[in-house]
């Protein structure tokens, strides 16, 4: 039995990728432990250092550059499948991270605005700032890697790039993320609610997976040389 030959190329692609989509998972501590000080009701006029709030603003900025990255790292070999469709990916992964620069730059406008000693008169504007936090988390966040991942999904469903039950979580985890994300918009979930959370589940295990199946295993050879054929 023969073993297909896999260029290097793709070797490249598939590590560059699969690195990158584990690098995405780096923000979870800024949201659970740095964020959770500056989004308090008293942030302003508080004591204490901004380091935490600072740090995790970094970390959802390299979560940003990274989420671009995979879709800009994946297209040469996706556009050979689906050229419109890859094209959409890196397109939403860069508007997805443009929500989330917009999103630091509330949480380090509230930071600014205590090291200033902008008092109790600047409670109402951080209040403001950290809703606005939490709404362009929810767009950036809920609603745009809902459409990553469905795209990303059936393109890896349509080449077997990567296994068909690998690529079809990522097509039902969207729009099981964007039920979640309509349920909080209507006001049926509270967006810290643990149903909220657990619609994001499979979207989580699919971008994990696939960044360590990336890492590890690469593209299917096979599916390598049926997409080098369509060129």
């Amino acid at each position: 039995m023969s073993v297909v030959a896999i260029p290097s190329s793709y070797r490249r692609v598939s590590l560059t990728a699969g690195l990158l989509y584990l690098l995405t998972f780096v923000s979870i501590p800024s949201l659970a432990v740095f964020y959770k000080p500056v989004k308090g009701a008293s942030y302003i006029t508080s004591a204490g250092p901004d380091t935490a709030a600072i740090i995790g603003g970094v970390l959802e900025i390299i979560v940003a550059l990274a989420g671009i990255g995979t879709a800009v790292v994946l297209f040469s070999v996706l556009k050979k499948q689906h050229e419109t469709a890859a094209l959409g990916l890196v397109a939403a992964r860069i508007l997805e991270a443009s929500t989330i620069f917009v999103g630091v730059a509330f949480i380090l406008t509230i930071v600014s605005l205590r090291q200033a000693g902008a008092g109790a008169e600047a409670l109402v504007a951080g209040h403001a700032l950290a809703a606005l936090y939490e709404r362009m988390f929810l767009l950036g966040q809920s609603f745009m890697p809902a459409i990553c991942d469905l795209l990303l999904g059936f393109l890896l469903f349509k080449s077997r790039l990567v296994p068909r039950g690998l690529a079809m979580i990522g097509i039902v985890g969207g729009p099981v993320l964007l039920a979640g994300y309509f349920a909080v918009m209507f006001g049926l979930l509270e967006q810290h609610a643990p149903l909220a959370g657990l619609s994001a589940l499979l979207v989580a295990l699919f971008e994990f997976s696939l960044g360590i199946w990336l890492v590890v295993k690469g593209f299917d050879p096979k599916a390598v040389a049926a997409l080098e054929s369509k060129v």
